[in-house]
């Protein structure tokens, strides 16, 4: 029983982040798309990392779920 709190504990602790890194990564490219014309190419391609890195790690987070739900 102890586990099984644990790893729900757990799951919720990683669907809140990747929801909070989801979220982050929508905000970034939404800015993106209002300033599309008052940015510069490298403000560009530095809001596109980190919209890319945002995604990255809320896939980190799901992948890291999955895992844990298959054993």
């Amino acid at each position: 029983m102890a586990n099984k709190a644990k790893k729900v504990a757990a799951d919720i602790k990683d669907a809140t982040k990747e929801i909070i890194h989801r979220s982050k990564a929508e905000i970034e490219h939404a800015k993106r798309d209002q300033l599309r014309d008052r940015m510069t190419a490298g403000e560009k391609v530095k809001s596109f990392m980190k919209e890319d890195l945002e995604k990255t790690k809320a896939d980190a987070d799901r992948a890291k779920r999955k895992i844990r739900d298959k054993t």
